[in-house]
C-alpha cells in the first residue's frame, strides 16, 4: 500500500448525522478528529465526499461537521443515500468518477471517516477494497454504538486490506515536506488541540 498522495486522494465522510453522531462510542473524539481531517483536506485541496444515510429519518449532518464541509475551498460533493454501503449508489459512484477523473482504480486512494463502523463504514470500505482501490481508515474518526462492534469492524476491514491510520498521519503524508507552502498552517491547526492519539477509542 502506498503512502497517501494528495493528488490522487479523496476523503469520504460517512453519515455523521443527528443524534446518532452524538450517541456513538467516544463521539466527541470522532467529531473533533473528523472536523480537523476536513480542515486538513481543505488545506491540501483534497476532494471530499460527504454522505447522509436516509436524512429524512436520521436527520442532517451534525452541525459542526456540516460547517467544516461548507467551508472547504476545494472540490466537494454531498450525497444522500439509502444503501448502507456508499458503493452502488449512483450519486456516490458519479462523484468518485468525477473527483478521480483520469485515475485508474488501483491508483485511487480513499480516506474514510464516519459512522457506523460495523455497518455503512465497513460495507463501503470492503467494497472499495474489493475493487482494488487503496482504502485508508482514519480510525479515531470512525465509531459506532459500542466499543465491541467498532473493534470487530476494524479487525475485519484490516484483514481485508484496509489500512488503519489517523488524521495526523494523513496530514503529514499529504504535506510530505516541511517546506510545503501549507505546512505552517497545518502545524498551527494540529497544535490547536491534540485529539485521538491519547483516547481509547
Amino acid at each position: 500500500m502506498d503512502i497517501l498522495d494528495r493528488d490522487r486522494s479523496v476523503l469520504v465522510v460517512i453519515d455523521l448525522q443527528g443524534k446518532l453522531a452524538q450517541a456513538v462510542h467516544e463521539s466527541s473524539t470522532v467529531l473533533d478528529s473528523t472536523r480537523r481531517l476536513l480542515q486538513i483536506a481543505g488545506l491540501f485541496e483534497v476532494p471530499v465526499i460527504l454522505t447522509e444515510q436516509y436524512p429524512e429519518g436520521l436527520g442532517p449532518t451534525e452541525a459542526s461537521i456540516q460547517d467544516a464541509f461548507d467551508a472547504l475551498p476545494g472540490p466537494k460533493r454531498k450525497i444522500a443515500k439509502t444503501r448502507f454501503s456508499c458503493c452502488g449508489d449512483e450519486g456516490f459512484e458519479n462523484a468518485l468518477d468525477e473527483l478521480f477523473a483520469g485515475t485508474d482504480e488501483d491508483r485511487r486512494q480513499v480516506v474514510v471517516a464516519g459512522i457506523e463502523a460495523h455497518v455503512c463504514v465497513m460495507q463501503t470500505a470492503l467494497e472499495l477494497a474489493s475493487r482494488g482501490t487503496q482504502v485508508y481508515l482514519a480510525a479515531e474518526c470512525v465509531s459506532g454504538r459500542g466499543r465491541t462492534f467498532r473493534k470487530w469492524a476494524l479487525e475485519r476491514m484490516h484483514q481485508a486490506g484496509v489500512v488503519l491510520t489517523n488524521h495526523e498521519s494523513a496530514a503529514f503524508e499529504w504535506a510530505r515536506d516541511k517546506d510545503h507552502p501549507k505546512f505552517r498552517d497545518l502545524n498551527r491547526l494540529l497544535r490547536e488541540g491534540q485529539v485521538g492519539g491519547e483516547q481509547d477509542v
